[in-house]
């Protein structure tokens, strides 16, 4: 199997369910946790075009509900999305998976089942 990256922050619930499913399931994998290493623009843009920035932006967290009413009443697009969540990593919705050229964001178990195979 080809190499699983998930990214995250270890306290994240959606991201500790996740670990406990690979560990489950005895499947290998990197866990990139952007708290110490903050995602690059390249990778979010990159990410941005697999998925779309509106799925990757989580605007129901905390993070986003303490953003300043300025910011989140501005119009977003692609390049503000980036910028955001560099800026705050935690707005980026967890975790994201990345493997085999894919992109699965949030915890589904049923999506991982499907997607993610020993």
């Amino acid at each position: 199997m080809s190499k699983i990256t998930i990214y995250g922050i270890p306290n994240c619930g959606s991201v500790k369910k996740t670990i406990d499913w690979f560990a489950k399931k005895k499947i290998q994998y990197v866990f990139h946790n952007y708290k110490k290493e903050p995602i690059d623009d390249t990778i979010l843009t990159e990410w941005c075009q697999q998925v779309g920035w509106e799925k990757l932006v989580n605007t129901k967290g905390t993070t986003w509900r303490g953003l300043p009413e300025k910011i989140k009443s501005m119009p977003l697009n692609e390049k503000k999305a980036i910028q955001l969540m560099q800026q705050n990593n935690s707005l980026i919705k967890r975790p994201v998976i990345a493997f085999r050229k894919q992109l699965l964001v949030g915890f589904d178990e049923v999506q991982l089942s499907e997607k993610i195979k020993n």
